[in-house]
């Protein structure tokens, strides 16, 4: 894993809390991700873990707090604003356009960038995705509601990366597919880092997020309740018991 120390912050969030109505999910968050690291955000079902994404890129205000990106206060930002400054989320559950076709999800994820000289990046921008998951390639005037749950994955991280993001959130990248393909986003979540990306990773294969992560932190109930290195957090009893299925003895 790579050094973290000294490295600039990319997101720093200070008391945050958020709620649906009357119900409060998160209730003063604090933590920060440092340029260049892959942080992951452990919890049970309901923990507020996607909550915190949403709030994070845009999608759902804050009722208190400050989020700060690159060193700018970007609290109240719209999703596309905070897209143009290099934020994107990749939610749970995919979210495409089954009807379109994967050519066009991809050219949807770049929409915040313009036209003219913008369109020529965005001819790089597809290629670099096209290299990262070639089968995509294969199947670019494919219907995206005709491809695998494995490709979908493949064409959601896609469309993210279109936004040219410093900073990736990613909501449950592995949910609902097969050990081997599994094993091939986690190795693409690591090839993104080592190219310059920050990565926020919501994960439910627990060991699995922490064996590419440098630190994590444990949401419980919309509360930080635990945070630290990977290793740290690998061997500590309540993260063993809870998310590990094993307790040492």
């Amino acid at each position: 894993m790579p050094l973290t120390w000294g490295k600039k912050v990319m997101l720093k969030v200070e008391g945050l809390s958020a709620a649906y109505g009357s119900i409060r999910v998160l209730h003063e968050i604090s933590l920060q991700i440092n340029d260049g690291e892959i942080v992951c955000l452990l919890g049970a079902n309901g923990a507020g873990k996607s909550t915190l994404l949403k709030t994070l890129s845009g999608v759902l205000p804050p009722s208190k707090g400050k989020v700060i990106f690159a060193g700018q206060e970007v609290t109240s930002f719209p999703p596309d604003r905070l897209v143009r400054l290099g934020l994107c989320h990749v939610p749970e559950g995919k979210q495409l356009f089954p009807s379109l076709t994967v050519l066009e999800n991809l050219r949807l994820g770049a929409y915040c960038h313009g036209s003219g000289a913008a369109q020529v990046r965005m001819g790089k921008d597809l290629e670099k995705v096209f290299s990262l998951f070639p089968r995509l390639a294969e199947r670019k005037s494919q219907k995206a509601g005709t491809l695998s749950g494995g490709e979908q994955q493949m064409l959601a991280i896609g469309r993210g990366l279109m936004g040219r993001p410093r900073l990736l959130l990613l909501d449950e990248p592995s949910l609902g597919l097969a050990p081997l393909l599994i094993k091939g986003i986690f190795q693409t979540i690591r090839d993104l880092r080592d190219e310059g990306i920050t990565i926020f990773l919501v994960e439910q294969n627990v060991r699995m997020a922490l064996e590419i992560a440098d630190r994590g932190y444990v949401l419980q109930t919309g509360r930080v309740v635990l945070e630290g290195g990977t290793q740290w957090l690998l061997a500590n009893d309540s993260v063993q018991s809870a998310y590990l299925g094993t307790l040492r003895t």
